[in-house]
């Protein structure tokens, strides 16, 4: 979702005549567009501050004096304290009235588009980062409230985007040739559009996938709890739905579930991963694990371990608890050193190296659909349709093509291939 905000607020900016520029030493203008999931990430927008007063020493005071913004995923708390580091503090669902209190820095006289007439932030039109892959909201905010999480502070109950405005943005990318269509959420399985009370997740995404043009389609992030047969009936069964999901976990055991908040159990996941492959085979599947969560015992973490080798996951991204301020978790004792959280997350990587391994070894010999997003070093890299990561060499340039690919090699965070002809 940041990254969506990122290209909207690049938008703006560029609208009242700022130009991104690669280095932070060169800039006038420093906006940090905040994720405060984790208290670390916070922690680092703090580590910032030296940086900023060392360069507010370097630039001319008069002429053009450095600015500092923060915005982003930002709890009130948080706010009351970055406001003594930055020169604004704004809100992103404010955006479309920024240029006015930016007024006060900069001359407003080239702003072409009058964002202060939108009332919602996620219409205003985006700087894409780049000509073949977009990100679209199709809601912000969340009403989970996990008990590790400040999502619900930071941004808000749930707010669902008329799924008018979603087709509209999607097929205005997909008319300028876009060939990824990433759908965003906190939750995004809980969607339901404001316009139609019947208009659910499956049903918006049935209605992309029927949309012509040559482009796959991905989500991120869904609920366990909220994954019904319907959707798994709609993934199955809609061609350009991509096979790769991200389902996260957290933990393998209940009764630390049930101290994250959240309302599932380990049969549950279960059930509904073994339903998900069942209809759809070749599915590769991520989840998302917190670690070392207050109170987790050895054998708590054990379930963990054992769901990791049953489920055998195509990638996982783990996570070490750290308390972050605001959250109901944060009241309990991080009574897990940071040496056996470290511990914990070695033996889950060690198993998720070895299923990866043995996923992507029957990827070997096998001609597979690659969309190329980077070029580097004389190699091409991309995503397949499974989100695996995929190198190989060619001397053309083909970032933002599909390109088909032999797969000649494996290793447990991608694949090498050779491009056929």
């Amino acid at each position: 979702m940041n990254h969506s905000d990122s290209e909207r607020i690049a938008a703006v900016l560029e609208n009242i005549g700022y130009q991104k520029t690669s280095k932070m030493d060169d800039a006038d203008l420093i906006l940090i567009n905040m994720c405060s999931v984790r208290q670390s990430a916070v922690d680092r927008v703090y580590g910032l501050q030296p940086k900023f007063e060392k360069l507010k020493t370097k630039l001319p005071t008069t002429d053009s004096p450095l600015q500092t913004i923060l915005t982003g995923c930002i709890l009130k708390s948080d706010k009351v304290k970055f406001k003594k580091m930055f020169d604004l503090v704004l809100d992103i669902k404010d955006l479309p009235n920024w240029p006015q209190k930016l007024a006060t820095h900069i001359s407003t006289s080239k702003i072409k588009d009058n964002f202060s007439l939108k009332d919602d932030y996620l219409e205003i039109k985006p700087k894409y980062e780049n000509s073949f892959s977009a990100f679209i909201p199709i809601s912000n905010g969340c009403n989970n409230f996990c008990s590790y999480c400040v999502v619900p502070y930071a941004r808000g109950r749930e707010i669902c985007r008329d799924h008018r405005k979603i087709l509209e943005e999607i097929k205005k990318v997909i008319q300028r040739g876009f060939k990824e269509i990433w759908l965003l959420g906190q939750n995004v399985n809980s969607y339901q559009s404001p316009a139609n009370s019947n208009l659910n997740f499956p049903k918006l995404l049935r209605i992309v996938n029927d949309i012509p043009g040559n482009f796959w389609l991905r989500f991120t992030s869904p609920h366990p709890k909220d994954f019904s047969d319907e959707l798994i009936n709609t993934m199955a069964e809609s061609k350009k739905v991509t096979e790769y999901l991200n389902l996260p976990v957290q933990s393998g055991d209940n009764e630390i579930l049930k101290k994250m908040r959240r309302p599932y159990t380990i049969k549950h996941y279960k059930n509904l991963v073994k339903k998900i492959r069942g209809k759809i085979p070749n599915i590769a599947l991520s989840t998302d694990v917190i670690v070392g969560f207050p109170g987790e015992t050895k054998k708590q973490f054990q379930n963990t371990v054992k769901l990791f080798k049953e489920i055998k996951f195509d990638m996982a991204y783990i996570a070490k608890y750290s308390p972050r301020n605001g959250t109901q978790a944060a009241k309990l004792e991080d009574n897990i050193s940071e040496k056996e959280k470290q511990e914990r997350e070695k033996i889950l990587t060690d198993i998720l190296k070895q299923t990866a391994q043995e996923k992507n070894k029957k990827y070997i010999g096998k001609e597979v659909e690659v969309l190329v997003n980077e070029q580097k070093n004389g190699f091409l890299l991309g995503k397949t349709r499974t989100y695996k990561t995929l190198k190989f060499k060619s001397d053309k340039n083909l970032v933002g093509d599909f390109v088909k690919v032999k797969i000649i090699d494996a290793t447990p965070w991608g694949l090498k291939g050779e491009i056929l002809t």
